[in-house]
């Protein structure tokens, strides 16, 4: 359809786990079982990162550093590090699969493209053993990508396009401006800009709102103006060519990115232009 050959999604707070709140709760007991509180808002900051990555991330905190200094009497070393990540596993493997539930209008969408002619793919800051689990939920719900690329399948995860690059090979599409990339956190935003692809930044049901569904409908019109826009500017600043509120309003955005690659612009003409 229109130069569109493949469409490459993100999960958690894309297409699962409305507001993204498996990752948050799982990185909050893994610093808990070490006797270190991290608040929700901290945990949040680096998602979109590798798990190990994001531990790191959050371990050069200031206050999260100083937490760890008054718990241990030390800063925090490697090892922290991969222990910390040790359980965060296993909280995030009974987390993501409570929270497995497609984002509404997932399986219409996903369904739709692929009715055009267009294949599916997905990257995801999850490791293996996390998303072949979740994966086969969301599979029996509508959702089953033809290429599940991992943060720890590679080298390096986001923001590098390594994960996307390994979606161009095995869904075997080229070139980068025939992908749209859909994401709801800067570092997956970054990844699709680095591949030369279009990017797409999801608000309302991400990591930037932190809502879940039920949260979301008993707030007034106000309000969620107010969290999207918040939600929206670092996907902007990372290079987002459209921001959309959920998976459901892809569609128009897809038609947009049509139009655009017809009139012969590019992913690098329009970057940073979407509203």
């Amino acid at each position: 359809m229109g130069g569109i050959k493949a469409v490459i999604f993100d999960w958690s707070g894309t297409v699962v786990d409305f507001g993204s709140r498996a990752p948050v709760e799982a990185f909050v007991e893994a610093f808990a079982d070490r006797g270190v509180t991290i608040h929700d808002t901290e945990a949040r900051g680096p998602m979109g990162l590798g798990k190990r990555d994001h531990i790191e991330a959050l371990a050069r905190l200031p206050r999260i550093a100083a937490a760890w200094r008054h718990a241990h009497g030390q800063d925090i070393m490697a090892g922290d590090i991969d222990q910390l990540h040790e359980i965060f596993e296993g909280r995030i493997k009974e987390a993501a699969l409570r929270r497995s539930t497609l984002v509404p209008g997932t399986a219409g969408v996903v369904g739709d493209l692929r009715r055009r002619g267009v294949k599916i793919g997905s990257t995801t800051g999850y490791p293996r053993s996390v998303l072949t689990p979740l994966a086969r939920l969301a599979a029996a719900e509508g959702f089953a990508p033809e290429v599940m690329v991992c943060s720890d399948d590679l080298a390096a995860g986001r923001p590098s396009p390594l994960m996307m690059y390994r979606c161009f090979i095995d869904l075997a599409v080229w070139p980068a401006s025939a992908v749209v990339k859909v994401d709801d956190t800067a570092p997956g935003i970054a990844e699709a800009v680095a591949a030369g692809s279009w990017a797409v930044g999801v608000t309302l049901s991400g990591n930037g709102t932190g809502l879940d569904e039920s949260d979301l409908t008993h707030l007034d019109t106000a309000e969620i103006n107010r969290l999207r826009g918040e939600a929206a500017a670092p996907l902007h600043e990372a290079g987002a060519h459209l921001v959309i509120d959920t998976v459901a309003d892809l569609p128009e955005a897809i038609d947009t990115i049509a139009g655009n690659l017809a009139a012969g612009r590019t992913p690098h003409d329009d970057r940073g232009n979407g509203r």
